[in-house]
């Protein structure tokens, strides 16, 4: 049978596809290798289970594509993929990419298929093999494929925004706006950082609370209205009932009675002739509130105007929910038969609710003298509800083209005084084609978050499309709503990199939010601590209001674990593509690694650019496919692709004449010399030097000007303050300490570049290797940092990632001394701390030690504590030698 191993869901732009993806791991187990041509029955057994597969066009592109392919033969993985996409689309979740690929593990597939919503891919996915295994095992006739499809869209259902606040995100979407779902429900964050607003339904960032409770409160709003001239029902607000049965005597029936603090029409009882209706009605409407609303009733149409930012937007004539009788169904046949209409749904999934029966229904039908089971006349219109609200199942007219401009203009003042910057009026008149006040008619309620979806789809009339004016109010025409954001990438460099183009915008007064595999940072406050070169960090720094630029580290395994954490980026940098983790998560060699960074590069908005590092192979090669401007750095102005690229009338910055420089437009642009950039120590960190260059390209891409960047520049120390655990370098006590986080080969050969130049003298290493790397990887580290140290202090982390105990330091041992270290010279430690102790103490002034850690806050403490005992030390000598005797005792 197919074994489902595993799952995850890519939420971004990823290694497979722009769009997010439910990636299965799937084992074919006794069915690898097993064509379905070879599997007798398979293939129509499957399409009598599900004959919509017929529809699937696979490679062959044309109808029955798909068939086609299992006829001939094709492995069970693919034939999963597209069932899960078929289940998703049956439910109404419009999904269609999906691949199959395999793995490093015999009869391992990955399935990668497109999906709506996420957990209802994540089960499609486990439905699908559900059912292949049935097939394989005879059992068709277990899988019961309604319960499946019911049990997708109830998910479905469970996720999707609601009909308001779908059609504001989709107009934000059509805008460009960046969307972000901050939670499973309606609350949605339209725009990035300090551009955002936040919409709830129609509740908006811009919606007054006092206006929300002004609307609220029934009471308040008619007697700010009526104070105002505008037409509004005489009435009053009791607490018991018999002082509803007094007011409504005093009013003169009919009245209407409804709940003090109520919505959605609950509560609500209109046309109350008699005494003996106003009691139930009292009663119901005391369910909703302890106050109720006794007034007077007003005969007509009812009406809802909707009013945007002051401006008038539509208008609906609403009708509460019936039943037209036909003389041969019962009202509950009746129900049932609307119920089938597939515009009526659950809830606000359609453009009409489902018919239901209430206990108002049930007070309808009584006064009427009827039961469900009556059979009504051909053409009698029985009302299941009092009130026109859609959410009862009530349907709309769409009537804006028709209401009278007096009242337009209205409806702008009573959202003006009652203080929503959105708001559903609701007015009982027999026309709106008339002044309300002429024909008499009056408004009985404000709304704040009033539904759209009568608006956008109305059971008779014209579509009115009133999200636009809703994010036309929140974002301007020409108004900013993303801010920038910068992605960095590549194998060796992304901290120093990002840390140094985040701190060139901030110098070029920018509030920047950024991402690092130490830890989140806005305005340069650590708020996260840990690797946060994820998505998850990436969103945390998205949503904060006080960003307005987000310096990205984005790290392979994020991209693998869950896709980007953002849609796309203003510039996306490469720097590097080198080998290092490869044999995880699927990826086996440096090209493969190289499709993953290259995501980086091509999820760029329209407009952005793309940092490319033109003395990199695998990066160079990235451009073919990048959609917008291309800015190539290098270390040589020579460089061929750089010659080609700037010829072509594109931009490069380069290393020229020992200047940091931008060639553009047949310009040569000094930035800054590189001497006069402390993160390259004099230029003797090369690797440096291209941080510096990738970063000036990145920040000259989002247009700053070439002074601001040589300001940032210039005043970036390579310290634990700004780059910790990047090229830390101190002398304590006469030793140089020099503190780096570089973890693979390429890093190490770029550092020992640098060791080399700091000057002939006795060098000493502390250092471990990462368990999840292979062999490979450390006969080449230990092969680098053999000939170069003259002691080697081994430590293992906690973590060995699969490794026994001590094998790590082993492998280190013997690769080392193959390397020609004397084996004398290399000492094991129990641990970290032990390590860089016994390292220290055999350290003598003159002396060079390199501390190799990933644990950088430790690192930075421990030099930090180095430094406060040479202190101590220093003042504890500078005593005695002042103390008494001490000068003869010198001169002895």
């Amino acid at each position: 049978m197919v074994k489902l191993i595993d799952w995850r869901a890519l939420r971004g732009a990823n290694y497979y596809s722009y769009r997010p993806v439910i990636v299965l791991q799937v084992d074919l187990q006794d069915y690898d290798e097993v064509f379905t041509d070879k599997i007798e029955g398979f293939t129509d057994a499957l399409l009598e289970l599900v004959p919509s597969l017929e529809e699937h066009r696979c490679s062959e592109d044309v109808r029955g594509g798909l068939i086609h392919r299992m006829r001939e033969g094709t492995l069970l993985g693919h034939v999963i993929e597209h069932l899960a996409l078929e289940l998703q689309f049956i439910a109404g979740m419009e999904v269609g990419f999906g691949k199959t690929i395999d793995s490093d593990a015999p009869g391992v597939y990955q399935v990668i298929f497109s999906y709506w919503v996420e957990e209802a891919g994540a089960t499609a996915g486990e439905r699908a093999i559900a059912i292949v295994n049935a097939i394989l095992q005879g059992r068709s006739d277990s899988i019961d494929l309604e319960g499946i499809i019911r049990e997708l869209e109830d998910i479905g259902a469970d996720h999707y925004l609601g009909p308001s606040t779908a059609a504001i995100v989709e107009e934000a979407e059509h805008r460009g706006i960046t969307v972000i779902r901050l939670d499973d429900y309606n609350l949605v964050q339209l725009g990035e950082g300090k551009y955002q607003c936040r919409i709830e339904a129609s509740i908006t960032s811009r919606t007054g609370m006092i206006g929300v409770e002004t609307a609220g409160n029934k009471k308040l709003t008619k007697h700010m209205l009526g104070d105002a001239g505008i037409p509004v029902p005489k009435g009053t607000v009791v607490r018991r009932l018999e002082s509803a049965v007094e007011d409504a005597e005093w009013l003169g029936y009919p009245v209407v009675v409804k709940p003090h603090d109520g919505h959605h029409g609950k509560g609500v009882t209109t046309g109350i002739n008699d005494e003996a209706d106003l009691r139930e009605a009292f009663v119901r409407a005391q369910e909703v509130s302890d106050k109720v609303i006794v007034e007077k009733f007003y005969v007509g149409n009812d009406y809802r105007i909707l009013v945007v930012d002051g401006r008038f937007v539509a208008a609906a004539m609403r009708e509460p929910a019936a039943v037209i009788g036909d003389g041969e169904h019962t009202i509950q046949e009746l129900i049932d038969s609307e119920n089938r209409n597939p515009r009526r749904g659950y809830g606000h999934e359609k453009v009409m609710t489902r018919l239901s029966t209430s206990p108002v229904t049930q007070y309808l039908l009584e006064r009427a003298g009827f039961t469900l089971k009556t059979l009504l006349p051909a053409g009698e219109v029985f009302r299941l509800e009092l009130t026109a609200n859609l959410s009862t199942g009530g349907s709309a007219v769409d009537v804006t083209a028709t209401v009278h401009k007096a009242n337009r203009f209205m409806a702008e003042r009573i959202a003006s005084i009652i203080g929503l910057d959105i708001a559903g009026i609701d007015v009982i008149a027999p026309t709106l084609e008339q002044p309300v006040k002429k024909v008499g008619g009056a408004v009985i309620e404000v709304n704040a978050a009033p539904g759209l979806r009568m608006h956008l789809e109305p059971a008779v009339g014209q579509r009115r499309n009133v999200a636009q004016p809703i994010v036309e109010m929140l974002f301007p025409r020409g108004a900013p709503h993303d801010i920038g954001i910068i992605a960095v990438t590549g194998t060796n460099g992304k901290t120093t990199t990002v840390r140094l183009t985040a701190h060139i915008m901030k110098t070029a007064g920018y509030s920047v939010g950024m991402t690092t595999t130490d830890g989140i940072y806005v305005r340069d406050h650590l708020i996260a601590e840990g690797d946060m070169s994820g998505p998850y960090s990436a969103q945390v720094v998205l949503r904060d209001p006080l960003v307005d630029c987000a310096v990205l580290e984005t790290a392979r395994g994020g991209i693998l674990r869950a896709g980007l954490g953002y849609k796309t980026a203003d510039v996306g940098v490469v720097l590097n593509v080198q080998p290092d983790h490869l044999g995880l998560q699927n990826i086996r060699d440096v090209s493969e690694l190289a499709k993953v960074k290259a995501v980086v590069a091509e999820a760029v908005r329209e407009g952005g650019t793309t940092v490319l590092n033109a003395d990199d192979a695998a990066c160079v090669d990235m451009a073919e496919f990048c959609r917008e401007r291309v800015i190539f750095f290098s270390l040589r102005s020579s460089n061929p692709v750089v010659l080609e690229h700037v010829d072509r009338g594109h931009t490069a910055v380069v290393c020229e004449q020992d200047y940091i420089a931008i060639l553009e437009n047949d310009h040569f642009i000094p930035v800054a010399r590189v001497v006069d950039v402390p993160l390259t120590l004099e230029g003797r960190a090369v690797f440096n030097i291209q941080n510096a260059l990738a970063a000036t390209a990145a920040a000259y891409a989002h247009g700053v000007s070439a002074d601001e960047i040589r300001r940032g520049l210039t005043s970036f120390l390579p310290s634990p303050l700004q780059t910790p655990g990047r090229l830390n370098l101190k002398r304590i006590a006469g030793v140089d300490y020099l503190l780096d986080y570089g973890h693979n080969p390429h890093a190490y050969r770029a550092l020992l570049e640098l060791v080399k130049q700091l000057g002939e003298r006795r060098r000493i290493i502390v250092f471990d290797v990462v368990g999840d790397r292979r062999d490979e990887d450390y006969e080449e580290i230990c092969g680098l940092v053999g000939p170069v140290f003259d002691a080697a202090f081994l430590y293992e982390a906690e973590d060995r990632r699969g490794r026994a105990p001590g094998e790590l330091m082993d492998l280190q041992m013997r690769y080392l001394t193959a390397a020609g270290l004397d084996a004398a010279a290399i000492e094991k430690a129990t641990d970290e701390p032990e390590a860089i102790r016994r390292a220290t103490a055999s350290a003598r002034p003159g002396d060079l030690v390199c501390y190799m850690t990933g644990r950088v806050q430790g690192g930075i403490e421990w030099l930090h504590d180095c430094e406060e005992r040479a202190r101590a030390a220093a003042e504890a000598d500078a005593a005695g030698a002042g103390a008494p005797g001490a000068a003869a005792e010198s001169g002895a």
